[in-house]
């Protein structure tokens, strides 16, 4: 499973990588055949508030993509809301192949 993190126009301290990566090997857990994973963080640009983390996952498994986008206050919280929501598509998709 290859992982690609991208910060967009900022730079990601190692500690943020750290938690990202460890986070992202729950993944390998509900779906094992998981090529590819690509994280996003950006900043939203509102004038005049404080600035909003974004964080985008998306995962590639054969012939399907995952995407999951969620806002908060912070890169963590953030990311931890995205990839709930990913497992959720992942555990579906495996339930439905299953069947």
């Amino acid at each position: 499973m290859d992982v690609h993190i991208q910060s967009v126009h900022f730079v990601a301290d190692a500690k943020l990588l750290d938690y990202i990566n460890k986070k992202v090997q729950k993944l390998i857990i509900v779906q094992d055949r998981i090529v590819k994973v690509d994280v996003f963080l950006k900043l939203d640009n509102m004038a005049h508030h404080i600035k909003d983390k974004i964080a985008e996952i998306r995962v590639t498994i054969p012939r399907h993509n995952f995407f999951s986008k969620t806002t908060s206050k912070s890169f963590e919280a953030s990311f931890d809301d995205a990839l709930d929501s990913l497992l959720i598509q992942l555990k579906k998709d495996k339930q439905k192949q299953a069947a």
